[in-house]
């Protein structure tokens, strides 16, 4: 994979958001399960008001979004995402995507105009946002390497984007956003390991920020964009990972630390393949659902055109229900359909990576907690 490092110099926009929002202040295969903390965590009390006990909370997830690369676009973007978008909108409450890029009009970008090679800035004409909430999407993930492709002015206009056409996003520092599926208040949060985003590698203050989701909601979903590229990444090493000389975080070790201080879910993309899922404490985490939709952007073949879509069901109280994992397949271009052997590649890794604490993936690819 090509080195497609966020711009460090970008500087961090912050949005007040029309909706309820808040800010704060090896491949081997056979990682272990991280040590669980010594000490429980301290309790965080929750709203009466925050904190209904009946309901059901229904998401699908996808990874790695964007639908090309300004001049190069799909030449019927509008029904670019027609043969998954059953799939994606299921019964979902939330229909959640991390935007592997921009939503802008600017121009120059970190890549000074000369894009590929070594540097790559993606960027789509902010209409797209209409498509990709025709396709089933509520909700999108700004935090990744690509958020910051055209500076504080391009990662501006991509958030107006995203809300004028109807869906919620979060991930810039300190951010939390909440959304209600049904009467249930859900409070998202995402992370990369960037200065320029809440920042994954930085334990401390992320645990701060899901102790803050933790105070507006019961169920709080973490994304992460974390873990070393390319075909050759789909274990989860429990190490620290690297790619093109940047620290891309350890994906286990912050998971099981997000769900020591609150979280009910975690998803995760940004390996640009599928990898394994595991239960922690009774709750799931997915460690990368793979590239979900390209024009180009992306390199393919193998493992690299194997994609998914998940669905989980949490209860009013975060607590795990059901999921299912859909095969998606990405073709030469990276234009997503239903199908693959998507779940048996999540089993199998999944078996290979987490052992006991492994999810117990059918066939069918239903996900099953260890019994």
């Amino acid at each position: 994979m090509t080195n497609r490092r966020i711009t460090r110099a970008a500087a961090t926009v912050t949005v007040a958001l029309g909706v309820v929002a808040c800010g704060s202040g090896g491949s081997s295969g056979n990682a272990a399960p991280a040590a669980e903390a010594t000490s429980p965590s301290t309790s965080v009390a929750i709203p009466a008001d925050l904190a209904p006990t009946k309901g059901k909370v229904r998401l699908s997830a996808v990874g790695d979004t964007i639908l090309g690369n300004t001049p190069r676009l799909p030449p019927d973007p509008a029904s670019y995402l027609d043969a998954v978008k059953h799939a994606i909108r299921w019964r979902a409450q939330i229909g959640f995507a991390n935007l592997e890029g921009t939503l802008t009009t600017q121009t120059g970008g970190k890549c000074g105009g000369n894009n590929g090679g070594s540097c790559f800035a993606f960027r789509n004409p902010p209409h797209y946002a209409a498509f990709l909430h025709r396709a089933g999407f509520t909700f999108m993930n700004n935090a990744n390497n690509h958020s910051h492709d055209f500076g504080s002015a391009g990662l501006a206009q991509t958030i107006h984007a995203i809300r004028h056409h109807h869906m919620k996003q979060t991930g810039q520092p300190g951010q939390v956003t909440v959304v209600h599926a049904g009467a249930v208040p859900v409070a998202m949060v995402g992370f990369a390991p960037y200065k320029e985003t809440a920042n994954l590698l930085d334990l401390r203050a992320a645990k701060r920020l899901i102790r803050k989701a933790r105070t507006q909601a019961r169920v709080v979903v973490v994304y992460m964009h974390a873990g070393a590229e390319g075909s050759d990444k789909t274990h989860v090493t429990g190490n620290e990972e690297y790619s093109y000389g940047e620290d891309r975080g350890n994906a286990q070790k912050f998971a099981h630390m997000a769900i020591r201080h609150g979280a009910s879910l975690v998803i995760a993309s940004g390996p640009h393949v599928i990898r394994g899922m595991e239960f922690f404490k009774g709750h799931l985490i997915a460690y990368s659902l793979g590239n979900f939709a390209n024009y180009h952007n992306f390199g393919g073949g193998g493992i690299l055109s194997d994609s998914a879509i998940l669905h989980v069901t949490l209860s009013a109280t975060g607590k795990y229900k059901s999921g299912r994992v859909l095969g998606v397949l990405l073709d030469s271009a990276g234009h997503p359909t239903m199908g693959g052997d998507t779940a048996s590649v999540m089993k199998r890794l999944s078996r290979q990576d987490f052992h006991s604490h492994r999810a117990r993936i059918t066939k069918a690819g239903k996900i099953r907690p260890p019994t």
